[in-house]
């Protein structure tokens, strides 16, 4: 691995471990040329996923925009830090557990919604308020009487 401070192209492992579930390793390394430490995480992938934009565009799928998103819809929220990182491996898995190389962008986002709508429910209105295009009071007042009302309570 290339050192991300001087470049030089042999890093050293000083130490690795199981991280998000045991779904990926952590590794602390070691540069040699300019002493600096950092730290690489590496995950199973499955299959290269390329996304199908609305316009037809095709583009290389991005975790670290998926976890973005995830994260700012959960911004300010009580969800652990721990069970984002599990909600975007579960949204990633799923996608490549499909069997599709090529996702469209829709079906991300209906996946996403899905699984936030079961983790927080701000959380979903918040997504869904930007993947749907939101434009007006009126447009999160159609979204929200759409939403199941909650179950009394104590029955």
């Amino acid at each position: 691995m290339r050192c991300p401070f001087c470049g030089h192209e042999d890093t050293q492992v000083k130490d690795s471990r199981p991280a998000e579930d045991g779904a990926a390793i952590r590794r602390r390394r070691f540069c040699p040329g300019c002493s600096q430490r950092f730290t690489t995480v590496e995950r199973v992938q499955l299959r290269e996923l390329t996304v199908v934009k609305a316009d037809g565009r095709r583009v290389p799928f991005d975790r670290d925009k998926l976890a973005r998103s995830v994260r700012i819809a959960l911004r300010k929220r009580p969800v652990q830090e721990e069970r984002i990182e599990r909600v975007v491996n579960g949204i990633v898995r799923q996608l490549e557990a499909s069997g599709e190389s090529d996702v469209s962008s829709k079906q991300i986002g209906e996946l996403v919604m899905d699984t936030l709508k079961a983790v927080d429910e701000v959380a979903y209105v918040r997504f869904a308020s930007v993947y749907r295009d939101f434009r007006e009071a009126k447009d999160f007042e159609a979204f929200l009487g759409s939403l199941e009302p909650p179950a009394a309570p104590g029955g």
